[in-house]
């Protein structure tokens, strides 16, 4: 087992993390997906695994923290109405980061990139998807429930794409537009984020100060990222969105079956 103190990023490289983290901060605000680029960096460094996933959980915490608080404070999130959907993501993010450690998740990495590949059809097929607010289909308390445990449990056992699960499900069941539904689903990336970090710093497999500067370019990204979506609305958020979702599930499919 690696040892926490034989592994390490030289100061000399917190420049290209903080870059990294920028536009990944900046991409995962508007779409999601960021990890595709700030987990490669972080293994080409030479981190091992769980060090560069619990690092980089760290970091990305920052960017969904940044995001979530100017979706807050442009009142395209409501707290108070959201608490339910944080309670339930709280819980299932725990019960899947205690359950990732427990089994082998090799059957979810090669099932996941059909969902997503589903979700990228849907939203190209149905283009008034998100465009405007409609009539939610589930009473809000009960999507949280079965949204929170699912995605919750999702993020914290394995995470690729939960930022598109999350905002298509908002569209779907709440009838949330496409920026609102970004806005939300920054919350609960925050606080899935939140949970696993807690798991993977017990764990012992987070480098601090590459995080943190990683995180410092994150926040700085997500903010410029928030303010485009709040601006431009869903009509910029869709194409990006449909990009990130596409380069997710490409880099899902080539890693589970090349």
């Amino acid at each position: 087992m690696t040892s926490a103190a034989t592994v390490a990023i030289s100061p000399v490289l917190f420049p290209i993390l903080f870059l990294t983290g920028a536009i990944a901060g900046l991409i995962d605000s508007i779409a999601g997906g960021g990890g595709l680029i700030t987990i490669p960096v972080l293994l080409g460094l030479g981190l091992p695994p769980q060090y560069a996933l619990g690092t980089n959980k760290l970091q990305a915490s920052f960017g969904s923290a940044s995001a979530m608080f100017h979706f807050v404070k442009a009142g395209t999130v409501n707290l108070r109405d959201a608490r339910p959907g944080v309670v339930w993501t709280t819980v299932g993010a725990i019960l899947g980061s205690y359950t990732v450690q427990q089994i082998d998740p090799g059957f979810l990495k090669k099932f996941i990139p059909f969902l997503l590949l589903g979700i990228l059809c849907y939203t190209i097929f149905t283009p008034r998807l998100g465009a405007e607010e409609v009539h939610p289909r589930l009473p809000r308390l009960w999507f949280y429930l079965l949204a929170g445990l699912t995605l919750g449990f999702y993020d914290g056992f394995l995470g690729p794409g939960t930022g598109s699960f999350w905002v298509v499900s908002i569209m779907l069941g709440l009838g949330f537009d496409m920026r609102k539904g970004t806005g939300y689903t920054k919350l609960f990336n925050f606080v899935s984020n939140i949970v696993s970090l807690v798991v993977f710093v017990w764990g012992g497999h987070v480098l601090l100060w590459a995080g943190l500067v990683m995180g410092a370019g994150q926040a700085v990204g997500a903010r410029i990222g928030a303010r485009l979506v709040i601006k431009k609305g869903t009509s910029f958020v869709r194409p990006v969105f449909i990009c990130s979702v596409l380069a997710v599930t490409a880099k899902l499919f080539y890693d589970n079956y090349k």
